[in-house]
């Protein structure tokens, strides 16, 4: 019963006129090549081959090789901040930086505390012992998120002038 069905689409598909069109070259003076198709606007421009294949996605813009280099700013209007503020600024980003160490240092030793605490529990229903570590895995995870904050924070005060 299928081919029955499909015998009329295949038909009607073969019915269809294929597509035609002239296609145009056009080259302008300064240099850029456009396709038409358009007998009108075609003046002065070659007629394609039919038989050549023809893509209607546009090329990628090239841009200068002097653009592709970055400069700092150099003008006498940009920002400049002096040396004593600049100092009170790392000093100030340093007191924030450590502050920011020692909570998460507490942290890490509350999370280890309740870590310790949970693996010395034994809950009647864990005979089997995966879930135990499916119970203590959450607080394994916190343990290593303190752990690599400390290290960031320790890398981030030890990069400090």
């Amino acid at each position: 019963m299928r081919p029955y069905r499909i015998l009329p689409l295949l038909l009607l598909a073969g019915l269809a006129p294929p597509a035609h069109a002239e296609i145009y070259k056009c080259t302008d003076p300064a240099g850029r090549v456009t396709y038409t198709n358009d007998r009108s606007l075609a003046r002065g421009c070659v007629r394609l081959q039919s038989d050549q294949p023809v893509s209607s996605v546009p090329a990628p813009v090239r841009r200068p090789a002097a653009a592709a280099t970055r400069e700092t700013p150099q003008s006498a209007d940009f920002p400049r901040v002096s040396p004593n503020e600049q100092r009170g600024r790392d000093d100030a980003r340093r007191q924030v930086l450590q502050e920011e160490m020692r909570t998460e240092e507490q942290k890490l030793a509350e999370a280890e505390k309740a870590l310790s605490e949970q693996e010395s529990i034994r809950l009647g229903d864990e005979r089997n012992y995966q879930k135990v570590l499916d119970r203590v895995q959450p607080f394994k995870d916190r343990v290593e998120l303190h752990k690599r904050n400390v290290e960031a924070l320790r890398r981030e005060i030890s990069s400090l002038r």
